[in-house]
């Protein structure tokens, strides 16, 4: 058994690894770390095989730190089977040897996995990782908390289990004749973005620049990883959302809506039809993405909690990231300086944007 890294030439192998994993996740494939790499991180992708078998992948991102230190980062990683504790082993000592290469402080895992599971939590106290708490709904590098659908039952089914006022709401949209387009090409991109801003302008969310969705499209959408979806009211766009696949598996991504028009309910529409889209795709799960933990009506995000829980998805809690450790005197100066410095920076992006307001969240990093 060996840890070895892999380049380009393996890339389909890699990928077609991450499909057959009941966990693997478009976030670790390797055009996620293409994307991500044109962003000024720098993927490196391990693989643990046996006999010319996969046993386990990583897909790690590696950003700078000050005094020519670095960290890495594997967004919903590592993809493996916990029981072989060989394998974890394996993965683990070449995760740590390249870390040690590279100048690492340390490597952020943030599995695909929920919380309560005792396997993946034994196997990462044994290798020294250290749980970050603290971090709950949209704080984390991903949000720790989402709500999950199982698409395989029928359509009837499915939209039986949706809540009344949802039915309701999808109904009228319909009737309004709200129109939505599945597969929109790249020239709607600038329609999107232009609701995007309208939408983080609104709810107080940081918005990344068009550059980034451009380079998004053109990495995921042609190589069958994402999907554009727009939609609209007397020919004007009111609404659009980014979509992921990957396997069996879908994520809703990026949203956005128009101040114009709401009451037609254009964001019901589209998630039925991104629904429907995962499901004629040959999904099995259609994961709606964050919502800020399981939190009461008073807070300022409950609404997003409650539109995504009308669609009858399962409340889902994540184990949340664990930090592998190279060089713990360093790393014990990073968490005390860690939070200041991100809280610091967050400040002055939304100051920026004329929206430094209390309580204002900041989008989910999706790295």
């Amino acid at each position: 058994m060996q840890c070895r890294l892999i380049g380009p030439e393996e890339k389909e192998r890699f990928n077609a690894f991450l499909v057959r994993s009941p966990k693997g996740h478009v976030l670790q494939t390797w055009e996620w770390g293409e994307l991500k790499g044109a962003g000024g991180w720098r993927p490196h992708r391990l693989l643990v095989e046996k006999e010319g078998q996969i046993l386990a992948a990583v897909s790690l991102l590696q950003r700078g730190l000050p005094g020519g230190l670095s960290f890495f980062y594997a967004p919903r990683g590592p993809v493996l089977n916990m029981e072989n504790a060989e394998v974890w082993d394996c993965l683990w000592r070449g995760i740590r040897d390249l870390g040690k290469k590279s100048r690492a402080l340390f490597c952020k895992l943030d599995p695909d996995i929920e919380d309560g599971n005792e396997l993946w939590a034994k196997r990462l106290q044994e290798a020294g990782a250290i749980p970050v708490r603290g971090r709950e709904g949209f704080e984390g590098v991903q949000p720790r908390h989402v709500f999950r659908l199982d698409i395989t039952p029928p359509e009837e089914q499915l939209l039986a289990d949706f809540h009344q006022k949802t039915r309701y709401n999808l109904r009228l949209a319909e009737k309004k004749g709200v129109v939505a387009e599945s597969g929109a090409g790249q020239e709607k991109l600038p329609e999107f973005y232009r609701l995007l801003k309208e939408t983080t302008e609104r709810d107080r969310f940081i918005l990344r620049p068009y550059a980034y969705f451009r380079a998004f499209y053109d990495a995921l959408v042609p190589a069958g990883l994402a999907r554009l979806f727009m939609v609209y009211y007397r020919e004007e766009a009111v609404a659009g959302a980014l979509a992921l696949r990957l396997g069996d598996k879908a994520w809703y991504i990026y949203g956005a809506s128009s101040n114009s028009h709401r009451g037609v309910m254009p964001n019901y529409l589209m998630q039925w039809r991104m629904i429907q889209w995962a499901k004629a795709e040959g999904c099995a799960l259609y994961d709606f993405r964050g919502v800020p933990g399981d939190v009461g009506e008073e807070h300022p995000l409950y609404g997003l909690i409650k539109f995504k829980r009308g669609f009858g998805g399962r409340y889902t809690r994540f184990i949340g990231e664990y930090d592998l450790v190279f060089r713990p005197a360093v790393y014990r100066l990073y968490r005390l300086a860690g939070p200041l410095y991100q809280s610091l920076a967050r400040k002055v992006i939304l100051l920026k944007r004329g929206r430094g307001k209390k309580g204002a969240p900041a989008a989910p990093a999706s790295e």
